[in-house]
């Protein structure tokens, strides 16, 4: 990067802002342009929960063309599809970007932080460190087996249903109608919200 010249100047950011500096600012705009909404579901029942959490987060931030607007609050939940008590609990949240990346980059994104954070997927429903769910991007509906949007058990999971609900009421789920009533729907049993925790929006 060229530098700026403070000759004859007591404050730098008064001088011609070199090209380089211009290009790279550019590119970096560019990068979200025509940006897509997509919400993202994370769970974690291992390790240090919260911090995983945290940390999937600040990696998703981290992700070129891909910018972090919303988090939700913490909910601790019983786990899915499984006999209660055979796991620890979940700490979940929902997290809305925008980003120019498209949903099979999304997804190896995700799957990515998890392999990161020692992710091992021994078994279905098993018990992990981190979990990253794509629940929607955009408006897009599609079936394709290695990426179903939007997430085809979203509606029926009050542990994604209701962090998202927290931080966009009026949100709705492609082709399953308004997150509030969905919500309402499957109930709250199972899921407690966790006041006392809070999960940082990057900076």
């Amino acid at each position: 990067m060229t530098g700026f010249s403070t000759t004859g100047q007591s404050d730098p950011t008064v001088q011609p802002v070199p090209a380089s500096v211009v290009a790279q600012v550019d590119a970096a705009d560019s990068t979200l342009s025509n940006p897509k909404r997509a919400v993202l579901s994370l769970g974690s029942n291992l390790g240090n929960r919260l911090d995983t959490l945290q940390g999937a987060i600040d990696a998703l931030e981290d992700t070129p063309g891909l910018r972090v607007k919303a988090v939700s609050p913490v909910y601790e939940t019983e786990p899915w599809g499984v006999a209660p008590g055979s796991q620890p609990s979940y700490f979940n949240a929902v997290v809305v970007v925008k980003t120019t990346l498209p949903p099979s980059s999304l997804l190896e994104r995700g799957q990515a932080i998890e392999e990161a954070f020692d992710r091992v997927r021994s078994e279905r429903f098993g018990p992990r460190t981190i979990d990253v769910d794509i629940v929607t991007y955009a408006d897009v509906v599609s079936d394709d087996p290695e990426l179903t949007l939007p997430h085809p058990r979203a509606h029926q999971r009050a542990f994604v249903l209701a962090p998202w609900h927290d931080i966009e009421p009026d949100a709705q789920l492609p082709g399953a109608g308004p997150v509030a009533e969905l919500l309402a729907a499957v109930g709250r049993d199972g899921v407690q919200p966790r006041a006392d925790l809070e999960l940082r929006l990057p900076e």
